[in-house]
């Protein structure tokens, strides 16, 4: 599999709220048990607040999947989100200056050719095959709802002006209800897997999204979804990560 992610300030931000990472086990046993996790998540919460809670979240994702001993990646995933959701709750109650913190979060397991993921609030996946685009994720926001009800069309969301009101967030609320497959979902050779905030997806459209990872290797394509983004205005941070299953050998 070929990696590639990229993180911007963008145009409009003293800062960059936006955290990701890429990680997998060194040792050839243990990547056949793990195999590879990426995760990607939009802070929230002022200028320190969100900047720690993507932080908090993406590394406790990792850690708790790195250390979990089963063997079904989704239910580690779950109990990952589970413990960043209780992780950045605790930050915040020691430092009341964070209060209202929270995060997007949505990561996946590439284990076997076969996918897993889950997810919580607006930061996006999507898997790219051949010259289709699908998006594997759904929305947790105020127009995420519009859109399953019928209100608003699909294709009007990304440009409507409360579509930044999540209704569910890593940090936020009691509980927090995580999406994900129900199974693992199987990869074929040339798939592209794209993971994106909103900084990216509020500005470039899916079919735009496609075209770059069809014509692109994913670290070219990662600086020419930034670059379209900067040169429309952009308005958030902007964080991308690529990841494209190669032929088997």
């Amino acid at each position: 599999m070929e990696v590639a992610g990229l993180s911007d300030v963008g145009r409009q931000r003293d800062n960059n709220e936006d955290s990701y990472l890429y990680w997998e086990p060194a040792a050839d046993g243990e990547f056949e048990r793990k195999g590879r996790l990426a995760v990607i998540a939009d802070g929230m919460g002022g200028y320190e607040g969100g900047q720690e809670a993507s932080r908090l979240a993406v590394e406790t994702i990792r850690d708790v999947y790195v250390q979990d001993v089963r063997e079904d990646p989704r239910a580690a995933l779950l109990d990952a989100f589970a413990r960043a959701h209780e992780r950045i709750q605790a930050h915040a109650m020691l430092h009341p200056e964070l209060h209202g913190m929270g995060t997007t979060c949505t990561a996946l397991v590439v284990r076997d050719r076969q996918l897993y993921f889950a997810h919580v609030g607006d930061s996006r996946l999507y898997l790219v095959r051949g010259a289709r685009i699908s998006r594997l994720t759904r929305d947790h926001s105020y127009v995420g709802r519009l859109v399953e009800s019928g209100i608003v069309r699909a294709e009007d969301a990304e440009r409507h002006p409360q579509r930044h009101i999540l209704t569910s967030a890593l940090g936020a609320g009691t509980e927090v209800a995580v999406d994900g497959a129900e199974h693992g979902m199987a990869l074929q050779d040339g798939d592209d897997l794209v993971l994106c905030t909103d900084g990216l997806w509020g500005v470039v459209t899916d079919e735009e999204l496609e075209t770059e990872a069809s014509r692109n290797a994913p670290a070219d394509c990662c600086a020419a979804l930034v670059k379209l983004a900067l040169r429309r205005g952009g308005p958030d941070n902007i964080t991308v990560q690529v990841l494209r299953v190669q032929p088997q050998t």
